[in-house]
C-alpha cells in the first residue's frame, strides 16, 4: 500500500518524465470526458425530452443517461427514442470505448517503461 501511495505521489508531482507523461495523459482524458459529458447531456436533453415514450424528461435524466453511457455501463432507461438521440448515443459509447482503451494503454506503457528500466 505504501508503494502505491508513493507512486501516486510521483505521478501527481510528475517526479520523472514517465510520471509526467502518465499525468498528462490522464488529465487530458479527464478534461475531454468532462467536455463530452457536458455536451452529451445537453444534446440528449434537447433531442430526447419531447420524444414519444422517452424517459429523459429533465436535464438530470439526460445527465444520468450520458454518465452511464460514458462509463460504458448502460442504463435501464428506454432511450434514446429519437433517431438523432440514437446517433448521439452511439457516439458517446464509441468515445467511451476509445477513452477506456487509451487510458489502459497509457497505464500499460507506464508500467512497461518501468519494467524496462529494471532490466
Amino acid at each position: 500500500m505504501a508503494s502505491l501511495l508513493r507512486d501516486l505521489k510521483r505521478v501527481a508531482t510528475a517526479e520523472t518524465r514517465r510520471h509526467e507523461l502518465l499525468r498528462s495523459r490522464l488529465a487530458t482524458a479527464i478534461a475531454a470526458s468532462l467536455v463530452v459529458y457536458a455536451a452529451g447531456s445537453v444534446l440528449m436533453y434537447f433531442l430526447e425530452r419531447h420524444g414519444r415514450g422517452t424517459e429523459i424528461r429533465t436535464f438530470g435524466d439526460a445527465a444520468f443517461f450520458t454518465a452511464v453511457q460514458l462509463l460504458t455501463i448502460s442504463s435501464q432507461l428506454r432511450n434514446p427514442v429519437t433517431a438523432s438521440g440514437r446517433v448521439v448515443d452511439v457516439l458517446l459509447e464509441l468515445y467511451a470505448i476509445v477513452v477506456v482503451t487509451s487510458v489502459a494503454g497509457s497505464f500499460a506503457a507506464f508500467f512497461h517503461a518501468h519494467d524496462q528500466q529494471d532490466k
